[in-house]
C-alpha cells in the first residue's frame, strides 16, 4: 500500500464526511466544512497522480481505484447539490451520462489492449466541474453570475470532452475477430 493509493483510500472515506456536511445541519459552518472536504479531497485526487507518475508508484489498484474514487466524489457532489436545489438535475444527468459512457468505452478498449488517456478537453472538463461545484457549494450570492458561467463552461466542455474522445478513439468500438 503506497502513498498514493493510502490518498486514494483517504479521498474515499472523506467522501461520506463530505456529504453528512452538506446534508445535514450540524453547524453555522456546515457549507465551509464541506467545502474544505471537498477541496482536499480534489487535492488528493491531483497529489495522487503526480505522486505514482513521479516516483513510478502506478498500481493496478490505484489505476481502477484512483478514477473511481474521483467520480465518487464528483457524483456525491453533485447528487447532494439537487438536493439542495442549487444544480439543475439535467446538468447532472449529462455529466453522469458522460462519465458512465466513457467508462464503458475506456472497458471496451482495455479488453482491446488499448489504453485511452486522458485528453486536454478532459482535463479542462474536470477543473471546470471542480469550480463548479466549489462555487455551487460556498453559494454566494455576489457571484452568482460567475458560478451560472462555469457550469455552462462545464456543462459544454463535458459534452466535447465526450464527442472528442469517441471521434479519436472510434476504432475501439470497430470488432475484431
Amino acid at each position: 500500500m503506497n502513498l498514493p493509493n493510502k490518498l486514494t483510500i483517504f479521498r474515499v472515506i472523506l467522501i461520506p464526511v463530505f456529504v453528512v456536511f452538506m446534508l445535514v445541519d450540524i453547524t453555522s459552518a456546515d457549507k465551509w466544512i464541506s467545502l474544505a472536504i471537498f477541496i482536499v479531497a480534489s487535492l488528493t485526487d491531483m497529489l495522487d497522480g503526480m505522486i505514482a507518475r513521479k516516483y513510478g508508484l502506478v498500481t493496478n489498484f490505484g489505476k481502477f481505484m484512483d478514477p473511481l474514487a474521483d467520480k465518487l466524489l464528483v457524483c456525491s457532489a453533485l447528487v447532494c447539490l439537487v438536493a439542495m436545489e442549487r444544480i439543475p438535475a439535467w446538468v447532472v444527468i449529462i455529466i453522469i451520462a458522460r462519465e458512465f459512457i466513457i467508462s464503458g468505452f475506456r472497458l471496451i478498449a482495455a479488453d482491446n489492449g488499448v489504453v485511452i488517456a486522458a485528453s486536454y478537453f478532459g482535463k479542462f472538463k474536470t477543473v471546470f466541474q471542480m469550480v463548479m461545484i466549489c462555487l455551487m457549494i460556498a453559494d454566494i450570492e455576489a457571484i452568482a453570475l460567475l458560478t451560472e458561467v462555469v457550469m455552462w463552461v462545464a456543462v459544454v466542455l463535458t459534452i466535447v470532452s465526450l464527442i472528442d474522445y469517441l471521434v479519436k478513439n472510434k476504432d475501439v468500438m470497430k470488432e475484431t475477430k
